[in-house]
């Protein structure tokens, strides 16, 4: 049957599709970064790049309104290199300023894992900035792992082999296979916000996820992002189990290259001796 938001639907993924042409060329897309603290001691340790859209008639767009769009029609390829390249400059830029080495992580989609140009993209990137291999992460979502987890495989040791890092992103949401997991050449386990949300210190279950989650990365030598801490007890609660990292609303939202820049200088200034 016919309805008339199949219509709208149907309209607005034409307007996204065609908005894609020349869009990286005019700069309608740019980059927000969420940062990443480690929650022992609240210090920053790195961002995660969140791309955006400012379409010249819709405004804003959400990112998932125009992501599913862009991994249909193949834009997610070109998004994604230019994506890779702006945050990769973005970080050298801040290496200048850090005592420590930041991390910054970036986003691959499906389109971008099985393509036999990725490695040559992400060699590119680091060539042109000159960051350090180690302080990229490049995060994958389970779903995308298994579509095809010889091909991921394969890809995520290439990429591994020039030292960069690789992070599953919202751990446990999806086939949460641990034969594969074991098998991916992974270093970060995110831990999804559905499963942080429902800490609750009132409510003696509501750990046991988060739990399992951090006990498993130990087991496997991985590190652990906590995402969308929102709560001082989420926090606590976080710090409690052994999660060593975190993101979320609680700490810093996300924020532009020019404040991101001022967060890092605030942090730096802070641990100046006196």
């Amino acid at each position: 049957m016919f309805r008339s938001s199949m219509r709208s639907r149907l309209i607005e993924r034409l307007e996204l599709t065609n908005g894609f042409r020349g869009s990286l060329e005019r700069s309608e897309f740019f980059l927000d970064f969420q940062p990443i603290f480690s929650l022992g001691d609240r210090r920053l340790r790195g961002f995660e790049a969140l791309v955006r859209w400012q379409h010249p008639t819709r405004g804003l767009v959400a990112p998932l309104r125009f992501i599913p769009v862009a991994e249909e029609t193949g834009f997610i390829v070109p998004l994604g290199r230019w994506v890779l390249v702006e945050a990769c400059e973005h970080l050298a830029a801040w290496s200048r300023l850090t005592r420590a080495p930041l991390t910054l992580a970036v986003n691959l989609s499906r389109r971008q894992l099985v393509s036999h140009h990725l490695a040559d993209d992400v060699r590119s990137a680091i060539a042109i900035t000159g960051i350090g291999p180690g302080q990229l992460v490049l995060e994958v979502t389970e779903s995308v792992l298994m579509d095809d987890p010889e091909r991921a495989s394969a890809a995520l040791s290439e990429l591994r082999s020039l030292g960069i890092r690789i992070a599953v992103d919202d751990f446990g949401t999806g086939y949460s296979s641990l034969s594969y997991l074991q098998r991916f050449p992974v270093d970060v386990l995110k831990i999804d916000k559905s499963f942080v949300d429902q800490l609750n210190r009132s409510e003696p279950g509501s750990s046991a996820l988060v739990t399992t989650i951090i006990g498993l990365a130990r087991s496997l030598q991985l590190s652990v992002v906590a995402e969308g801490i929102e709560r001082e007890d989420q926090l606590d609660q976080l710090v409690e189990l052994g999660c060593e990292f975190g993101q979320g609303f609680l700490m810093a939202r996300p924020l532009d290259g020019q404040r991101a820049e001022a967060l890092i200088e605030a942090y730096e200034g802070s641990a100046a001796p006196s």
